[in-house]
């Protein structure tokens, strides 16, 4: 799996999180059959954890172990691991856990690995409808993306005006708000809004061209290590920074139209800056 040089191969950790996604994906697909139990809650009262959650983690964290027991872990359910081996595995359980307790079919199962703070390999996995996103850096930097094993890419070039935006919304209502304002300026500049309640989902779906692009702000690196990973070997770029409430904003588009879209996004005021008024 070790080049000479020190490089790593992130086929062989792709092939290792997508065999594991699909057992947790099995678990949540069997645990949505039953009734969904909420087993705590998280930043507000409607950012739930369900058992789902917690086992679906447990889950990836044992069967990853029992293959690479020196790695780390960085999950969104249990602490976090320091491993020795230099890669380090970033898990979300379910990724659009609301989604799952409704019922409504978007929700995944996101696994990524890092070799030395770079993601090389993600996987996601919709449990729901067992569609299969895997993306893997090889050693000589070339990144490639698929979709149930077949190459996928982003749309091509379109004008703003054009562009199909999927978005997410934060649990913390004071931050919606501000979000719900940026919307608001952004709207009449894009064909239309999406919003679809998952992370990962919402960057493979940038990477396979059915939606244009991506703005969030508050994502944490398990919603993301994955699926950022997807969307950039499909032809897509990624920036994370603040966005106007602090917290972390990441920005997803295909490298030709990125810098349109992210002065859009900025113009519209989710950037970490005072947001224009209405009509500027």
């Amino acid at each position: 799996m070790r080049e000479p040089d020190g490089r790593i191969d992130g086929r062989e950790l792709a092939d290792l999180a997508l065999e594991t996604a699909r057992a947790a994906a099995a678990l949540v697909r069997d645990r949505a059959t039953r009734e969904v139990t909420v087993a705590d809650t998280k930043s507000s009262s409607v950012d739930v954890v369900t058992e789902a959650d917690r086992a679906s983690e447990e889950l990836v964290r044992r069967l990853l172990r029992e293959r690479r027991p020196d790695d780390g872990f960085l999950g969104e359910e249990e602490s976090e691991e320091a491993g020795t081996s230099g890669v380090r595995w970033v898990i979300d359980p379910i990724d659009g856990t609301v989604n799952f307790l409704y019922g409504l079919p978007q929700y995944a199962v996101s696994i990524a690995a890092e070799w030395r703070g770079e993601v090389v390999a993600g996987v996601v996995v919709n449990a729901a409808t067992g569609v299969e996103y895997v993306a893997h850096v090889s050693p000589d930097g070339t990144a490639e993306a698929t979709r149930d094993g077949r190459p996928i890419g982003v749309r091509g070039p379109a004008p703003l005006s054009q562009r199909l935006v999927a978005t997410g919304f934060s649990y913390d209502a004071s931050l919606r708000e501000l979000q719900a304002r940026a919307l608001v300026r952004l709207l009449p500049r894009v064909r239309d809004i999406r919003r679809l309640g998952s992370c990962a989902l919402d960057l493979c779906h940038v990477a396979e061209g059915s939606v244009d692009a991506y703005v969030e702000e508050g994502v944490n690196l398990w919603d993301h290590a994955a699926g950022a990973l997807v969307a950039r070997a499909a032809g897509a770029r990624t920036e994370l920074t603040r966005g106007v409430g602090g917290r972390d904003l990441l920005v997803c588009a295909p490298s030709h139209g990125f810098d349109e879209f992210r002065d859009a996004v900025q113009q519209a005021g989710y950037a970490a800056r005072k947001p224009p008024e209405i009509g500027e």
